[in-house]
């Protein structure tokens, strides 16, 4: 902070990015941008084949398409701006660009993991109370839970955004990170009761909003266990189980990397840890998502090879092997 005054006013904040890899910046860039390009694709890939195949209109796979959608928004809030930074040194974002960016990280990382949350109540529907399922998880119900999930994800964040633009910054705020998050803005501001405070009450919801639906996932997978457990058929228990593993892998990369992310912060380590722990957070789970749930999973495999093979080079589909 080169200014900090009760009558200095923040017009732009000054992004340092990573201080240890400055002549590294062309690497950063193709580095960001490649995984960019990856994300786009693959998500851009699971909801084109869950529109177009009708084999794919389930609940399971309306629930992936959000997942898709949401993490090409989360990436984009990020990645354009950092690319800018490594390639034509843009380190300044306007005030209002950064709360902008800020609320728009913050509202989609809770909107994840309320999404996962819906995603692991279907399975528990699916496995657990196989009979009523298509008569609870119904198109409007499946609409509504998505939505549920957005709106609420999308206002919680929204009063601690307010009051953090409220604080005191200097004429030049220096953020340490690649892009604006909370915490890294709160530590940007004039040292006050106001910044402490915003510090603790970003923890607290922070942990709340990871840790509620952490123990929703992992209570509706104690269930979906012991009703797996109660098939007689080995064969059966191999295929109920096999419909989770998708997104129980989904769900541990995205809280290992957020318990990375949070540990990063408050452990005693140089500035460049934090910003890559934060880093990837906001890029794994995305990249790896359309991996998982292609790799893992037959009836989106079946439907990308229909996909490449009858729509964009329909003169071999008679060699399409089902």
């Amino acid at each position: 902070m080169d200014s900090c005054n009760s009558n200095a006013s923040a017009k732009s904040f000054f992004l340092v990015r990573f201080p240890a890899l400055q002549d590294y910046q062309l690497l950063l860039f193709s580095v960001f941008l490649l995984f960019y390009l990856l994300i786009l694709v693959g998500n851009i890939t699971i909801i084109t084949v869950v529109v177009v195949d009708p084999k794919l209109h389930k609940p399971m796979y309306f629930f992936l398409t959000n997942l898709s959608v949401l993490d090409i928004l989360f990436t984009t809030t990020t990645i354009p701006k950092m690319l800018a930074m490594f390639l034509v040194d843009a380190k300044t974002i306007s005030f209002q660009a950064c709360f902008l960016q800020m609320y728009s990280f913050h509202g989609l990382t809770v909107t994840e993991a309320l999404i996962l949350v819906v995603m692991s109540y279907d399975r528990y529907e699916a496995i657990c109370n196989p009979l009523h399922y298509s008569v609870k998880m119904t198109k409007r119900m499946n609409i509504q839970l998505a939505a549920s999930a957005w709106i609420t994800a999308l206002i919680i964040p929204a009063p601690v955004m307010i009051q953090t633009s409220q604080l005191a910054f200097g004429e030049t705020t220096k953020v340490y990170h690649c892009f604006c998050d909370h915490l890294s803005v709160v530590q940007a501001a004039c040292p006050d009761f106001g910044a402490t405070f915003q510090n603790f009450l970003g923890f607290c919801i922070a942990m709340m909003v990871s840790l509620v639906p952490l123990t929703l996932v992992i209570l509706s997978y104690v269930l979906i266990i012991i009703s797996i457990l109660k098939i007689d058929s080995r064969e059966g228990r191999r295929k109920a189980f096999s419909t989770c593993t998708s997104h129980l892998i989904v769900v541990g990369s995205y809280y290992f990397s957020l318990a990375v992310s949070y540990m990063s912060y408050r452990a005693d380590m140089p500035i460049d840890i934090h910003v890559m722990s934060n880093v990837v957070f906001a890029i794994l789970t995305p990249l790896l998502n359309p991996l998982i749930y292609t790799l893992r999973n037959r009836e989106v495999k079946q439907a990308i090879r229909q996909f490449i093979v009858l729509k964009i080079f329909p003169p071999f589909k008679n060699i399409l092997v089902l």
